[in-house]
């Protein structure tokens, strides 16, 4: 991607409707981004390659390849799997919502939405990508957001400093959403992530695991929030 500490983040706006287009990249480049635009999918594939954009705000019913076709073809792609997305649509169904973030997205925004919640969004999308490609956790290999720290290399978790004994499923569930602070995850990427520490986990097993988790956790526990018919995420600091 082409951010850098001295370069403004550049997004592209893959957008089919004119207004919404002007108005996202308005509100954009008033806040200080490069903004480039699309009007269709294959348009956006083509710019991807091409701009290396550090952001995509994707619409999901776009003419031709839809936004559902795009994030999964961006996701096969080892250079762009890291690529942030934000889903930008009118399709509210849960089913939809779990579709996008099931298929890589990294966030979904339904309208009519607030510019300045969209600009929110996108500004912790970008920061959680830098942390991601430039990660802290150099201290043998320790993760520490709020009151936990999670070694991976010793499967250790601790609150405060004092140790907490978890299941290895709830070790993994865990985890990942620590390394992903703010990020929500459906209940089937949550499968798929930590299936191989268990036995097999069906989606209520997930919520059977993190309620068993939160209670581990005691009043951090509170810190893994529950959203509402699609899955589970962990409080930005």
């Amino acid at each position: 991607m082409t951010t850098n500490s001295a370069a403004k983040p550049t997004i592209l706006i893959v957008e089919d409707d004119e207004n919404i287009q002007q108005l996202v990249g308005y509100n954009l480049a008033k806040a200080g981004y490069q903004v480039l635009y699309a009007d269709n999918g294959e348009q956006a594939l083509a710019m991807v390659g091409r701009e290396n954009p550090d952001l995509l705000v994707l619409d999901v019913m776009l003419p031709g390849m839809d936004g559902y076709q795009v994030c999964k073809t961006l996701r096969r792609e080892p250079r762009h799997r890291r690529l942030p997305i934000i889903m930008l649509t009118a399709r509210t169904d849960e089913d939809d919502v779990s579709t996008g973030l099931d298929l890589g997205a990294d966030d979904y925004i339904t309208k009519p939405f607030s510019p300045k919640i969209l600009l929110s969004r996108i500004k912790s999308a970008l920061r959680r990508s830098r942390e991601e490609n430039n990660p802290e956790d150099e201290e043998g290999g320790v993760l520490r957001v709020h009151d936990l720290a999670i070694d991976s290399r010793r499967y250790e978790v601790t609150v405060k400093g004092e140790p907490v004994a978890l299941t290895l499923s709830e070790f993994g569930i865990l985890d990942l959403l620590v390394r992903r602070p703010g990020w929500v995850f459906s209940r089937q990427q949550i499968i798929d992530a930590v299936r191989g520490y268990d036995y097999a986990i069906t989606p209520r097993a997930v919520d059977v695991q993190v309620f068993g988790l939160r209670k581990k956790l005691g009043a951090s526990g509170g810190l893994i929030e529950t959203v509402r018919g699609v899955g589970y995420r962990l409080k930005t600091p």
